[in-house]
């Protein structure tokens, strides 16, 4: 029993460590989404907001259907400031760093371009920052999760030992 725990609590760290992994690559794809629909479908941000949020899981959709219907009551705030103010509590509840943050939310600092072409390559420029986060931290985290597992099993038998 003592080593499965201990062997159990390497395998929630290694679980923990790849959380901000996981996390990062949703938020990608979510910049990718928004990167296609501008793309090909010739749509504005908000607009995009709206048609993407049937394609996202559950705290996503909400805040992008909530987004979009911001933008169409059409009250003078930006896009920018909607879509900051929408995602900032749903950011909160991943283990983000605050650069990861800021990295996602980049884009929407300079979306007063009228030229779709600029928009999608100010997305694109998020998509890019955070790809590099992801594979730095997934090089980075290929050691701890192993080195986490193995002290779980080590610490666990060196607990037998010490209790017998």
């Amino acid at each position: 029993m003592i080593f499965g725990g201990c062997l159990g609590l390497g395998i929630w760290y290694r679980f923990q460590l790849s959380g901000r992994i996981r996390a990062l690559r949703a938020l990608r794809g979510i910049l990718e989404l928004l990167a296609g629909e501008v793309r090909y479908g010739r749509a504005t941000l908000p607009e995009c907001c709206s048609h993407i949020a049937r394609y996202l899981s559950a705290p996503f959709s909400e805040a992008f259907t909530e987004i979009g219907s911001r933008m169409e009551e059409n009250t003078g705030i930006s896009f920018g400031e909607a879509f900051r103010e929408g995602m900032n509590g749903i950011l909160e509840e991943f283990p983000l760093k605050e650069t990861d943050c800021e990295n996602f939310l980049r884009f929407t600092s300079q979306t007063g371009f009228a030229d779709g072409k600029m928009q999608l390559q100010s997305i694109e420029h998020s998509v890019e920052l955070l790809q590099a986060t992801e594979e730095g931290l997934e090089r980075e985290n290929a050691e701890k999760c192993r080195m986490a597992v193995g002290l779980g099993a080590m610490g666990g038998l060196l607990l037998i030992l010490v209790l017998w």
